[in-house]
């Protein structure tokens, strides 16, 4: 084990976007930074990352090989490993990795997202990301005009009613005994989604391409594309040992990690970013709320030696009169 810690202003857990954000904001600061990042980002499985402007439609890894390079540039650091273990220590905190290396650093910023729970559908994850989908913002467009099934879930009239804007072609799965407030019934018949009360167990399709649902009677349905919420998750094992929980989501949709306005949490210089606590937000979205915390993060640094600097100049001056007497 290296006992020797490199020791940096702050290191950031997972390289998304909101990571790398806060990454170039603080780099272009003139902080000393160190990026935590297991390679395994939540949006991989997508062909292409949307509504980003400038870069719509860019395979995630080729944006996040981008980010990381711009911000090299400015001097942030890389470790491809896993956070495993934190403690604090004298100056702020240690960050043990997988590899038994230890990182000093004086804050922290949280930002390894959410992962994603499919429902229990047999054969989903293989399609995930591609035409099976949960966000109209996200693959929408891709899947316009199309036949698009929903899958049943506390949020499917919700969805329903979100991808009707694409298509026309828009129908809700459910069980049999699936009763649906009178509101929501009347919404989903004045926008002509229809409601199959026949519950979908699995999906079959071709190597990339879901192309069918299967009723738990066996019946298959042919499907363009098929609209899921899966239950997100936040990743905080690795930061167990300062107290940090993971907090149930108020909509219902899985956990986060909750913050102030500007991500602090409650636990001194340690800040999250992006999806860690904001599952839904987008991908332009996570970044550019990892460049505000990485800004919040300089400031609160920025105060910090500030105060220290005024004390010792106090100090200096107590001295001298004491000299000087």
């Amino acid at each position: 084990m290296n006992t020797t810690p490199d020791t940096f202003d702050v290191a950031i857990i997972g390289g998304g976007a909101a990571g790398l954000a806060a990454a170039q904001a603080l780099g272009r600061s003139r902080r000393s930074v160190v990026v935590i990042d297991a390679g395994e980002p939540r949006n991989a499985p997508a062909e292409g990352v949307h509504n980003f402007l400038t870069r719509d439609g860019l395979p995630p890894r080729e944006l996040l090989a981008l980010g990381r390079k711009e911000a090299e540039g400015y001097g942030v650091r890389f470790r491809d490993a896993r956070a495993s273990a934190t403690r604090r220590n004298a100056d702020g905190f240690g960050i043990e990795l997988d590899d038994s290396t230890i990182l000093a650093a004086r804050r922290i910023i949280l930002a390894s997202g959410v992962s994603d729970t499919l429902p229990e559908v047999e054969g989903l994850e293989a399609y995930w990301g591609k035409n099976a989908l949960h966000c109209p913002y996200c693959h929408g467009w891709e899947v316009r005009d199309q036949d698009i099934a929903v899958l049943d879930s506390p949020f499917a009239v919700h969805q329903a009613l979100m991808f009707r804007q694409l298509s026309d072609r828009v129908t809700l799965y459910t069980a049999p005994e699936r009763e649906f407030d009178p509101i929501e019934r009347e919404k989903l018949e004045a926008r002509g989604i229809r409601v199959v009360h026949r519950e979908i167990i699995a999906v079959r399709g071709n190597d990339n391409h879901l192309s069918h649902v299967v009723f738990r009677d066996g019946v298959e349905q042919s499907v363009d594309a098929l609209v899921v919420m899966p239950h997100f998750a936040a990743g905080v094992p690795a930061l167990s040992g300062l107290g940090l929980e993971a907090t149930a989501h108020p909509s219902g949709i899985g956990t986060y990690v909750a913050t102030d306005e500007m991500g602090k949490t409650e636990i001194p210089g340690l800040w999250a970013a992006g999806n860690t606590r904001d599952p839904m937000a987008q991908v332009m979205m996570a970044a550019a709320d990892g460049l505000r915390v990485g800004a919040m993060v300089n400031a609160d640094l920025i105060q910090e030696e500030t105060d220290a600097a005024v004390a010792a100049l106090r100090a200096g001056a107590v001295a001298a009169i004491g000299q000087r007497s």
